[in-house]
């Protein structure tokens, strides 16, 4: 029954962790934007866009992100056998990356936040969807286990990944017309 919980406990943190993990890289797209404003308003937007990137960052993604760790760790030392599953080990390389991703997006904030503007919008933006690639990945991962097919899982993330690209320019070319 324990087990349950903290089951129950990892996904909700899960979701917390996401929730910041897609929202921050937007409030990014946002920061870089407002660097090309005309004065007081770049000011005043980066005032505001920096308070509000940081109470996400620092309250609820980094937290959630941690617990998420801690939730996961205990659940595998409780129930060692998932180690034996090769879908595991490939879920915790992605968990993996995914934590690498979570650091970049702080190394971005931190350069934002010093007002260093290395990436365009447009490049952020792209950047930005490499989340949800990682939560469709874990995700079908972890419900369809050993069923999942590697060629098609692969097809499946390029597919995904071509159809984000395509959105993407879809709506750069629309707000450049506007």
């Amino acid at each position: 029954m324990a087990f349950l919980y903290l089951k129950a406990i990892h996904i909700i943190f899960i979701v917390t962790w996401f929730a910041g993990l897609f929202y921050m890289p937007r409030l990014l797209v946002y920061m870089i934007e407002a660097h090309q404003r005309p004065e007081p308003e770049r000011s005043i937007l980066l005032r505001q866009l920096k308070t509000m990137a940081s109470r996400l960052w620092f309250g609820i993604t980094w937290p959630s992100g941690i617990i998420t760790l801690i939730v996961g760790v205990i659940m595998l030392v409780n129930e060692p056998h998932w180690l034996e599953h090769g879908f595991m080990h490939i879920k915790l390389a992605l968990v993996f990356f995914l934590y690498l991703y979570h650091a970049s997006l702080h190394y971005l904030f931190r350069q934002l936040n010093r007002e260093i503007v290395k990436f365009s919008s447009t490049q952020m933006r792209l950047w930005n969807e490499v989340s949800t690639l990682f939560l469709i990945s874990i995700v079908f991962l972890i419900v369809l286990k050993n069923a999942l097919s590697v060629v098609w899982g692969i097809a499946g993330l390029l597919i995904v990944t071509l159809l984000i690209v395509i959105g993407i320019r879809v709506y750069k070319k629309y707000r450049n017309e506007k």
